[in-house]
């Protein structure tokens, strides 16, 4: 059951139960208090699946919006009858003409025969055997295999496996939420905001996730003054 919400230096009240990780962000950081107080409990959805999977989908969202991407990927899913995800023997069987046509660019490919090789060869964990590697070992890990940086691998360590202190100091998002609910003029370096994400340990991943939310914020009121 989440912890009650608790008065903190004479601030008001929260109207909704806080949990472990959003209390101590509030306790340490007026940002974080402000940005909780206004967006309310996180919602941050995790998908549990194999990182094989998870970096495949990655690849496929590459340079792409949503919709387009996964047309791509259920294309490529649709060659294989009666499974949920094609697995890495399948993927390497298809011929670069058949990935072609379903959308994807050759660079893709190539990046996606790599994934599906280092998967076989037991450098792409199991999902069982990353839950016991940690954050860092992992990006050191996976950056190694083609098409993949260390922002992917970070999405991969929040969206797939659940980790709780992953600061994604690169993504434009975090650092377009950390730009305007400071009103800074500029963006944030990612090297500046890694210092200042210390303090929100052992919880930065839900510091990223706030942050999410006040560049969508800024974007929601920016687009209704447009409109105006």
């Amino acid at each position: 059951m989440k912890d009650s919400p608790q008065p903190m230096n004479g601030m008001a009240i929260f109207l909704h139960p806080m949990s472990p990780a959003e209390i101590h962000l509030a306790k340490k950081c007026p940002l974080m208090r402000r940005l909780i107080k206004a967006h309310g409990p996180a919602d941050l959805e995790v998908q549990m699946r194999p990182p094989y999977e998870a970096l495949v989908t990655a690849v496929a969202h590459q340079q792409l919006h949503g919709k387009p991407a996964m047309a791509i990927l259920n294309r490529f899913i649709a060659l294989f009858r009666g499974v949920k995800f094609p697995n890495p023997a399948q993927l390497l069987s298809c011929a670069d003409e058949t990935l072609r046509a379903c959308g994807f660019s050759m660079s893709k490919i190539l990046a996606l025969r790599d994934i599906a090789a280092k998967t076989q060869s037991g450098l792409v964990p199991t999902k069982s055997a990353a839950q016991k590697l940690s954050d860092e070992e992992l990006v050191q890990r996976l950056v190694a295999l083609r098409g993949v940086g260390r922002w992917t691998v970070e999405m991969l360590l929040i969206f797939t496996l659940g980790r709780e202190n992953v600061f994604p100091a690169d993504d434009f998002g975090v650092r377009a939420g950390y730009r305007a609910a400071m009103k800074m003029e500029a963006m944030p370096r990612p090297k500046d905001l890694l210092v200042i994400a210390e303090k929100w340990q052992p919880y930065r991943t839900m510091a990223a996730w706030y942050l999410w939310r006040a560049a969508d914020g800024a974007k929601s009121v920016k687009d209704t003054d447009v409109r105006g």
